[in-house]
């Protein structure tokens, strides 16, 4: 989990971390965010004189942003939570509390201030433990009828392929993650603690066995954004997360692969993320600003 006060000026003023401990069940999780918030207010108060104006949070899974439930999250294990409500109790009840899923609102601080500031037509696919995609339309994210849009890592792209948590075969996110580049590099090199990190390392060193598996990880990935280009029509397509730190190890031949597979599509400008994992708690504040200016619009 990490965790921020940020300023008028979208500037980080306090930053800090703590593990999810999700090996301890959902309660613990949802619990893990609560005492973390209230830490992070009592933090503000001594330090900086007075209250926040508002909160923001964000989460992974689908999310009923209007009514501020924390619907499902395959990898928290964790269903119909509402956070919203949990979280304003913890901070006293008088907090506006704003309720973002992570991606979508990574997504909608690296529109706004990051890699697609002044893109009218973003895809936003950060690339870590899982795979998601933020839409980005004049500013905003799109966050579709049912609070789940982007849900790139899901497209099947190997029907063949190994089982995903969420019930099919092939899930692009098993495939091409950083999490799932690391599995298999650890799987191939024999080093049970091995990394995405590591397998990127072997790759610019030569080594036969990562080409192989960053092959096979790139030819997933690049089918799995081709499909949602196809769908979307992004001007620009924003590569974030763990896997995107590979610098052109990564940008390089995934362009090369985005373009031998398209036939009609226009081709995305393909650019890393600007704001690294720094970008869900910028956005967690963008989402507490913008609920601040909505309760002044409305008054």
């Amino acid at each position: 989990m990490k965790a921020a006060l940020i300023g008028p000026d979208n500037q980080p003023l306090h930053e800090t971390r703590r593990a999810t401990d999700r090996d301890r069940g959902p309660e613990a999780v949802v619990e893990g965010i609560l005492g973390f918030a209230a830490e992070l207010r009592a933090y503000g108060v001594e330090r900086f004189g007075n209250e926040p104006s508002a909160a923001g949070v964000a989460v992974p899974g689908i999310i009923d942003e209007a009514n501020g439930i924390a619907v499902y999250a395959a990898n928290l294990g964790w269903r119909d939570v509402p956070l919203r409500a949990l979280l304003s109790a913890r901070l006293g009840g008088a907090l506006p509390v704003a309720l973002g899923h992570d991606v979508r609102t990574g997504g909608l601080a690296e529109g706004r201030i990051g890699a697609g500031e002044g893109v009218d037509r973003f895809l936003f696919v950060p690339l870590g433990t899982g795979i998601a995609g933020a839409i980005g339309i004049d500013g905003r994210v799109e966050p579709g009828a049912h609070g789940s849009a982007g849900e790139i890592g899901h497209i099947s792209v190997r029907p063949e392929g190994p089982r995903c948590r969420c019930g099919q075969r092939g899930c692009l996110e098993m495939l091409a993650s950083a999490a799932a580049v690391g599995h298999a590099w650890a799987k191939a090199c024999g080093d049970p603690q091995a990394t995405a990190a590591d397998a990127a390392k072997a790759v610019e060193s030569g080594d036969p066995r990562a080409l192989a598996v960053w092959r096979d990880a790139l030819d997933a990935l690049a089918a799995g954004l081709v499909t949602a280009l196809t769908l979307l029509d992004p001007r620009t397509l924003i590569i974030g997360g763990g896997l995107a730190e590979a610098g052109d190890t990564l940008f390089v031949p995934l362009r090369d692969a985005v373009r031998e597979r398209v036939t009609f599509q226009h081709i995305p400008t393909i650019v890393p993320a600007a704001l690294g994992d720094a970008a869900g708690c910028l956005g967690a504040g963008l989402l507490a600003w913008d609920l601040l200016s909505a309760e002044v619009a409305s008054r």
